[in-house]
């Protein structure tokens, strides 16, 4: 397992530490509710380090990003960012990511520079499926070795963080960025892109400046009682907001329009990219399944792989993704159903072993 810039800080909290992508990450520090409710309630920091991060620049920079994802990089003004998919060539998705649209600081004359930001897990993966691609006057730079990541996440995460720094942090609006001093420390990224659906901010910094922003962030929030958090409280609350996780509720498999993500994928955008004409087609022709939000009538908790069934036991779908929500005290779900079984309000069963519990298909996200 390799070891972010914080693994030896999260084991002396005495954290549940686990594999996660290849990486020795904190779980939990007390209990995955307690965590859940720092954020939602107050704040609370996690250690993402683990992400990928690969810069594209050159005079053909935004070719080659039109070419791999499905957004309309485009549209991007500099200091912008936009959620973003990998698809493969049969529609699937290689990845899901975030596009950063970096300064003209980054570039040479004529030239532009993006930021990819990526799922651990797929880190290889992706660069080499986007290297493959790169038939453009376009450099590709690997960083994530280099580049350590903190979110700092929560109804309070701007109070503690604007005393470390004096850039407006109510100004970076959500799915924006500043590049900045913060805690002391120059050329932080602040971007407001956040996966638990109760604002706050990512700091991009480099490895070596990590622990030194971790212990600042967590000083400067003592007074609103400020908590580290793990994966779980970070599984929790972006379920709660029906936010795909990459491996569950999309994967090479699956296609954007059937997770949702009709939204990034711009069919008609002024450049031609991986699956398009595929996706052109599943969008002419309909969809078979779908994948959809459910809560549960039982208590029991749904999980990943439970198959779905309709009242009269035929098989119509799988779970993706299920948990206890916190917030809404019952247990919820996402997963894929066959497309006439998505309607808002439609009864379907989870099986647990020979048990099968009655759920219901709602609206996401679960939690406003």
């Amino acid at each position: 397992m390799q070891d972010t810039p914080l693994t030896h800080v999260h084991i002396a909290l005495g954290a549940k530490m686990a594999d996660f992508a290849g990486y020795n990450m904190p779980i939990s520090y007390s209990t995955i509710t307690e965590e859940h409710f720092a954020v939602r309630k107050s704040v609370g920091v996690f250690d993402v380090s683990h992400m990928g991060e690969f810069i594209i620049k050159g005079k053909q920079a935004l070719d080659l990003v039109q070419k791999v994802t499905s957004n309309d990089a485009s549209k991007l003004d500099i200091n912008e960012a936009q959620y973003s998919c990998l698809p493969n060539l049969a529609g699937g998705i290689v990845d899901d990511l975030l596009v950063y649209r970096l300064g003209e600081e980054m570039c040479a004359e004529g030239e532009q520079a993006f930021m990819l930001v990526v799922n651990a897990s797929n880190m290889q993966k992706d660069w080499d499926w986007i290297t493959s691609h790169n038939t453009f006057d376009a450099r590709m730079i690997n960083i994530s070795d280099k580049t350590g990541l903190i979110a700092v996440q929560g109804p309070k995460a701007t109070a503690t963080l604007q005393k470390l720094t004096s850039i407006d942090l109510s100004a970076i609006e959500y799915y924006t960025f500043r590049k900045g001093s913060i805690a002391g420390i120059d050329n932080v990224l602040i971007s407001a892109t956040g996966y638990t659906g109760s604002g706050g901010f990512e700091l991009y910094v480099s490895n070596e400046d990590t622990l030194a922003l971790w212990n600042t962030v967590m000083e400067a929030g003592a007074e609103f009682d400020i908590k580290p958090c793990g994966l779980g409280a970070r599984d929790t609350l972006r379920l709660e907001k029906g936010f795909c996780l990459y491996g569950n509720d999309i994967n090479d498999h699956t296609s954007p329009l059937e997770a949702g993500l009709g939204w990034i994928t711009k069919l008609k955008k002024p450049a031609t990219f991986n699956g398009q004409d595929w996706m052109t087609v599943q969008k002419a022709t309909g969809l078979s399944k779908k994948l959809v939000g459910f809560t549960m009538q039982d208590r029991r908790v749904p999980r990943h792989d439970y198959l779905i069934f309709d009242e009269n036991e035929n098989e119509i779908g799988i779970v993706t993704s299920g948990t206890q929500s916190p917030s809404l005290d019952i247990p919820i779900g996402m997963g894929y159903v066959q497309h006439q079984f998505s309607a808002l309000g439609s009864k379907i069963f989870i099986q647990a072993g020979k048990k099968y519990m009655e759920a219901t298909v709602c609206a996401l996200p679960f939690l406003d």
